[in-house]
């Protein structure tokens, strides 16, 4: 006879088989996962091995092209700008060792760097706008007329272009030595530029800006627009900087946006390699030439550098 302990004992039996091979089957798929989870891991290791060996090769290669530019630099640009006068203009966040770069190459292109003005983190700040129009404006030598515009960095650019520029695009009469001291003495006592010499006027200015990354974009028109304006009150002008102030919100990438201030002022956007270097000279040469072009590596440029012309 079937008796109750009978049913009890036979349903503990069914419960504990399917609790085995809930566990038995469990494990197994639990090492199907972990073998295949391993196998990922080892295939994405070496993934990245992979990347990290392509990383190295490329960087590299870049110093090796770096190293290589830097050798052929005084080559290419030699005489370019053969007995031809420069004011070079920095901006608070270019990179000294760029500066120094820049100089060295312009020397190598037979120039003379005959001024430098770097213009302070103030100069192009939104808040110190209308204090900088107003300074400009008194300090403004008896001759000289600025440029019919409202914008700061127009404004500021027709002045310090006047002051550090012989160019054929000055508007009235040139300054004096004193009177040139006294407006350029105004400038730095408001906080706005510094300047490590003397200045000479010069026929050609080079602007140097830093990486734009800021994204303030009232900062990055206020250098385009005073750049636009030394080119005008000069020569000719360039201005050079890195590939992320090439962005939008960057000097140079505002630049280029704009027809009328690209068909005027030339650009170079890796000026922190040999090649921008390079492109930089022969950028300021091609200015000579009455012509312009955006040059570098970054969106926007129309090749690496003008023709090399002996």
């Amino acid at each position: 006879m079937i008796s109750v302990r009978y049913h009890i004992v036979s349903l503990a039996a069914v419960f504990l088989a399917l609790t085995v091979g809930i566990l038995l089957g469990s494990t197994s798929v639990s090492e199907r996962l972990l073998t295949t989870v391993g196998g990922q891991r080892d295939a994405l290791g070496q993934e990245v091995e992979q990347l990290r060996s392509e990383r190295d090769a490329l960087r590299g290669q870049l110093a090796a092209a770096e190293q290589f530019g830097t050798s052929v630099a005084p080559t290419a640009v030699r005489d370019q700008l053969r007995s031809r006068t420069i004011t070079l203009v920095t901006t608070g966040d270019a990179p000294d060792e760029q500066r120094e770069a820049v100089k060295r190459t312009l020397a190598d292109a037979g120039a003379r760097v005959t001024g430098e003005v770097q213009l302070t983190d103030g100069f192009a700040d939104p808040n110190r706008a209308d204090e900088l129009r107003r300074v400009v404006t008194q300090l403004l030598p008896a001759g000289v007329q600025l440029p019919p515009a409202s914008d700061p960095g127009t404004l500021a650019g027709g002045l310090l272009g006047s002051l550090t520029l012989a160019g054929s695009g000055n508007a009235g009469a040139q300054p004096s030595p004193e009177e040139r001291a006294a407006a350029l003495g105004g400038l730095t006592e408001g906080g706005f530029v510094r300047v490590a010499q003397d200045i000479e006027p010069a026929e050609l200015a080079v602007v140097v800006t830093g990486s734009g990354q800021s994204g303030d974009q009232d900062r990055a028109a206020t250098i385009a627009r005073f750049a636009t304006e030394m080119d005008r009150a000069g020569q000719g002008a360039v201005l050079a900087g890195s590939r992320a102030a090439a962005e939008s919100r960057g000097p140079i990438g505002v630049v280029r946006a704009d027809s009328t201030m690209a068909s005027a002022l030339s650009t170079v956007d890796n000026v922190g390699s040999a090649p921008g270097r390079v492109a930089t000279v022969l950028a300021l040469r091609e200015q000579t030439e009455g012509r312009s072009g955006q040059y570098g590596v970054a969106e926007g440029a129309q090749g690496p550098s003008p023709d090399v012309r002996g």
